[in-house]
């Protein structure tokens, strides 16, 4: 039933259009990635947030023609910027038809190269020489766009590994590709695989971590995905090792951290996050999150709310997080509210809805839902609007309980009884092994 829900309200998500981020500075931001994830969360954020359409466009644009054989994907951005840039009476943007002449010529030229290549070295029967080839058709495939070819000759070089270092290369390109196409239960089975070879290298295990808590995070397991968030190595953000094809270091805090909240109870919020000495360094790049975990904590729950309502439109341009931020915001104010009423017999809720920034009706309505879904064993006086802590009988309890362990006591004495009485009747079943044994003899 969560999962139905949470899949309706990814839905809804979808559909948003953000008329303005808080926070984000679109240069900064889109500076961390490279690759097709630059790309892809480029044009992203020109689909949902009108007030940077443009910019977004012609930083895509920039970027495909500059580091991309991708030339129909090109075509389709500039077609798609023209369209904004005329609603709002603005000179079109001239295409460039001669790098997309020259690119369309180079790409089919060198594909047909690599395949005569590959051809070649499939005659001569040498395994490396066809991973090689594999390989570089893959790259090629990858660099023009063609995701889905890309996908099948990464997945070909699979019988031409030799080496620990080429599976985890080969396991690598798939994952990449495979989160490209949103194919998350291909990634799940690539990281296993990966993860099963010898000598992993720290940085390659903190690259594997990462694509398994995004596959754990498009399932809405959050639980899952925070604690590899959590696990994974800080040496992901230096220049050698870095993800930034797939993600930043930036986004490992605030994915980890909004997950952690949503599904941890307080004591594992201290242990597995505010005492985590590794994943304290990625909190440092981004000091709203690690805020809003000390304030959680902290039970400061009016500076929690404020965090997360001014991000909320940040997030909402996130390639990987938009579809999860309505679930996870909820799953976080469920968790406040008992959090806040945890220590108390009786709460005033108009003191309540103060600190939640709501009004008493409201509040009465999410306290509801809470108690039939038993996150809170209380009831709600209408009247007087206030919480009130169910009373235990602990008297009857242990009455219950003792007579639940005399009734255990009698049922195993008499099945002693009664296997004393078999074993003394001599009614044993014995094993066939004996009877074979006596009939060898």
């Amino acid at each position: 039933m969560e999962d139905s829900n949470a899949n309706a309200k990814r839905k809804r998500t979808l559909d948003i259009v953000v008329d303005a981020p808080n926070n984000l500075d679109l240069d900064t931001y889109i500076s961390n990635y490279k690759g097709h994830t630059k790309v892809d969360r480029l044009l992203f954020i020109a689909k949902r947030c009108p007030s940077l359409q443009i910019d977004a466009y012609r930083l895509a644009l920039q970027e495909l023609r500059d580091h991309s054989l991708d030339h129909a994907r090109y075509i389709s951005a500039a077609t798609k910027l023209n369209e904004v840039l005329t609603a709002q009476g603005y000179p079109s943007f001239s295409i460039d038809n001669t790098w997309v002449d020259s690119t369309q010529k180079r790409a089919k030229s060198l594909l047909e190269r690599l395949e005569v290549e590959l051809k070649n070295y499939k005659n001569n029967l040498i395994k490396e020489s066809i991973r090689m080839g594999h390989n570089d058709l893959g790259d090629h495939y990858y660099n023009c766009g063609n995701l889905t070819n890309a996908l099948k000759c990464y997945s070909r070089t699979r019988d031409y590994c030799t080496t620990a270092k080429h599976v985890i290369e080969m396991c690598l390109n798939v994952i990449k590709v495979s989160i490209e196409l949103g194919n998350f239960s291909h990634v799940h089975s690539y990281v296993i695989k990966a993860e099963s070879t010898p000598d992993i290298q720290p940085a390659v295990q903190a690259k594997l971590k990462v694509a398994a808590a995004l596959a754990h995070l498009d399932n809405n397991k959050y639980k899952l995905a925070a604690r590899l968030f959590l696990e994974t190595s800080f040496e992901i953000s230096q220049p050698a090792n870095n993800y930034s094809e797939v993600i930043s270091p930036n986004d490992i805090a605030v994915y980890g951290g909004l997950c952690a909240l949503a599904s941890f109870d307080r004591s594992e919020l201290k242990s597995k996050v505010i005492d985590n000495a590794e994943f304290k360094q990625f909190l440092e790049l981004e000091p709203h999150i690690r805020e809003l975990i000390h304030g959680f904590y902290n039970s400061k729950y009016s500076v929690v709310l404020d965090i997360l309502d001014k991000w909320k439109n940040d997030y909402l341009l996130d390639l990987h997080l938009h579809s999860h931020v309505e679930n996870l915001y909820d799953n976080i104010r469920k968790k406040a509210l008992v959090q806040y009423f945890s220590p108390f017999l009786t709460v005033d809720m108009n003191k309540m809805a103060q600190s939640f920034g709501t009004n008493v009706p409201k509040l009465e309505r999410e306290l509801a839902k809470l108690i039939t879904e038993n996150h809170i064993q209380a009831r709600i006086d209408s009247h007087k609007k206030i919480l009130c802590a169910k009373q235990q009988d602990q008297r009857s309890g242990i009455f219950y309980k003792a007579l639940k362990m005399g009734d255990e006591f009698e049922q195993s004495t008499n099945a002693m009884l009664l296997r004393m009485n078999l074993l003394k009747a001599n009614l044993v079943v014995t094993t066939n092994q004996k009877s074979d044994n006596r009939r060898h003899n």
